[in-house]
């Protein structure tokens, strides 16, 4: 026997009684074979039978096999199905008119029982394949969706860990300061605002169009947190610090980036990833653009991006916010100062985005 489908389903259209005897003795192996005497009782038959493969003669009274062909290929139930064209004529012109209507072979009467044989398991194999290949298909879009569902599960558990995280170091700085938690607030939005503003012009720079900036907002909660090392004497002063007491609180960026380094490696391999970027602004979101910063000197573009976005959210809300020792600025004093620091203290081009987005500072 062949290599086909098993159970194929043959069926054989033909008006010879002898060709139908013939047909059905030499595929009786292959499969169920099914003879009808004409293509007009095939069409009464084929949606209770579906066939695996037809062979069907040409020239048969009622309805000739290139009309049946016709009428096959119309219906999307019978479409798919090979059809092999017997055929008592060396017509070429049938022929090719037959190939160009969807048949897949032909065949010469009288019928050759080794051939016959031959080119019905040829086609019983490619279509054999074929639906192994659907078969993997499906196998293969099933576990993608189940990759996709396991990814989603998993990318959910990582986002409520690093919310956590966020959460839990947050709170623990709002212990020490109670000005810090009202300052995070602040800035997450002004950080909102800066950074979809930048992502969203033409000229915005190849690094920042590859963000996930929600996550980068989100780790922007962190820049202050190295403040937990600063002492209570310092950091709830109601006055002006002097300047020793002011070198100490510089120390809070180095500290910062210290602390959330730390975590990070006390996460599982893969899950402080967003970490870093917490870590970067919380160690430059001081430096200045003319490099009169601190805690490492950096100037122009050698501060990080992210960095310099967050001093600018950081000096807007320091400007916007009441302290023990200075009353709050106006929205246009502030953008006022933002503005004309762009080349000294801030990064200019950035400075371009802030005053694009000025109205939207003045009303979040």
């Amino acid at each position: 026997m062949g290599n086909g489908i098993k159970g194929a389903k043959i069926m054989v259209v033909d008006d010879s009684i002898t060709n139908l005897r013939l047909a059905k003795d030499t595929l009786a192996d292959r499969g169920d074979v099914y003879t009808v005497p004409s293509a007009l009782k095939m069409f009464e038959l084929i949606d209770e039978v579906k066939p695996h493969i037809i062979v069907l003669d040409i020239n048969m009274p009622g309805m000739s096999g290139l009309e049946a062909i016709r009428e096959l290929k119309s219906r999307p139930s019978t479409m798919d199905i090979p059809v092999i064209f017997l055929t008592a004529n060396a017509d070429v012109g049938s022929e090719i008119e037959g190939l160009r209507l969807g048949a897949v072979d032909y065949l010469y009467k009288p019928i050759e029982p080794t051939l016959l044989r031959q080119r019905v398991d040829i086609h019983l194999t490619i279509i054999t394949q074929r639906m192994d290949l659907e078969e993997k298909g499906r196998e293969l879009e099933a576990f993608n969706e189940n990759l996709k569902r396991l990814v989603v599960e998993e990318t959910h558990k990582v986002v409520m860990l690093q919310g956590a995280i966020l959460d839990t170091v947050v709170d623990l700085v709002e212990s020490r300061d109670p000005t810090t938690g009202a300052h995070v607030a602040r800035t997450l939005k002004w950080m909102e605002t800066l950074i979809f503003g930048l992502m969203a012009r033409p000229d915005c720079p190849a690094e920042a169009q590859s963000w996930d900036a929600t996550l980068i907002i989100q780790s922007s909660r962190l820049h202050d947190v190295g403040k937990i090392a600063i002492d209570d004497a310092i950091l709830k002063k109601p006055g002006p610090l002097t300047p020793g007491e002011f070198e100490i609180m510089k120390t809070h960026t180095a500290a910062g980036a210290e602390i959330i380094g730390k975590i990070g490696q006390s996460l599982p391999p893969g899950q402080a990833g967003y970490l870093e970027d917490a870590r970067i602004m919380a160690l430059t979101h001081h430096e200045r653009w003319d490099g009169k910063g601190y805690p490492l000197g950096l100037s122009g573009t050698d501060i990080p991006l992210k960095g310099r976005l967050m001093a600018i959210t950081d000096v807007y809300d320091a400007l916007t916010s009441k302290r023990p020792y200075k009353k709050p600025m106006s929205h246009e004093e502030a953008a006022g100062i933002i503005i004309r620091e762009g080349g000294t203290h801030f990064d200019p081009a950035l400075v371009e985005v802030f005053k694009q987005l000025a109205d939207s500072f003045a009303d979040a």
